[in-house]
């Protein structure tokens, strides 16, 4: 359907992206846990209830020399009790695939490499796969503050017993228009940076790979690919039911129009986003 008002378009970046120096060895790899449907109609502004989505819900391991890192856990091997704890209203259909935790150890992987999981967010189907990773959570404070005040997601209270939390800051300076970031290994391959509206902690990862191919993570700033390439919204009550800063989200995401064409942006719950990723075999 056409969209009649869509955001503004921001220039789009010019000039190069900032440095960043990723090891040889350094790989990117999906690990889709499942799905849950959800219509269009309440995705994106202007979507159709007759348009049914499959919410991906989806890990992503990011492989570094100095220890590898999981982006958000994906659904765990508890997820139909996660699910089951939330409000009815928010229960839908949905189907559950391995854990990321069983992926890894499919595919062999060395867990002694894994050094934390990475929470864009801490909503349940970002954090329900915690409950079979033991290693830590970096997480910042004001998105732990929010997950432990939340009263209708308690997931995260669950699944990170156990864990130990790592805080971090965003220490470092701005980047891509954001205020202010985190280099997570020192070398520009995977940079944090606040986008502090669907959550009071939510944040966008950049990845920089030694092929020269760029990611934007941007976890649920929006649900789906629509709404960067149509730039658009969630509909007034999603915003209003799922959003801590609905002003806020619309700033990040006139931040990230202005990098289309320039690096690939991956909507954490949209399938098709992640195309080109491998998955981990």
């Amino acid at each position: 359907m056409p969209i009649r008002s869509p955001l503004p378009q921001p220039p789009r970046l010019s000039g190069p992206l900032p440095l960043a120096s990723p090891p040889p060895t350094m790989q990117l790899f999906q690990l889709p846990t499942g799905t849950y449907a959800t219509p269009a109609a309440f995705a994106i502004r202007g979507g159709s209830f007759r348009d049914q989505r499959d919410f991906a819900s989806t890990a992503v391991l990011i492989k570094h020399p100095k220890g590898d890192v999981l982006l958000d856990a994906g659904f765990g091997a508890d997820a139909e009790k996660h699910i089951g704890s939330l409000p009815a209203f928010r229960r839908s259909k949905h189907s559950l695939l391995s854990t990321a935790s069983e992926q890894l150890d499919a595919a062999g992987y060395d867990r002694s490499q894994l050094i934390g999981v990475i929470l864009t967010h801490s909503h349940w189907d970002h954090v329900s796969g915690l409950d079979s990773l033991e290693v830590p959570i970096w997480i910042t404070s004001e998105e732990l503050d929010y997950a432990r005040r939340s009263k209708s997601d308690t997931v995260f209270s669950r699944t990170s017993q156990g864990h130990d939390i790592r805080e971090y800051t965003f220490d470092g300076p701005a980047y891509l228009g954001f205020e202010s970031s985190h280099d997570v290994y020192g070398d520009g391959s995977l940079v944090l940076v606040p986008a502090a509206g669907h959550t009071t902690g939510s944040i966008i990862a950049f990845v920089a790979l030694p092929s020269g191919d760029r990611y934007a993570f941007i976890g649920d700033l929006t649900w789906q690919m629509e709404g960067i390439t149509r730039r658009v919204e969630r509909p007034l009550m999603m915003r209003m039911l799922a959003d801590s800063d609905t002003k806020q989200v619309r700033r990040d995401l006139e931040r990230v129009f202005a990098l289309v064409g320039r690096m690939q942006i991956v909507p954490a719950h949209d399938g098709g986003a992640y195309a080109g990723i491998p998955e981990l075999t």
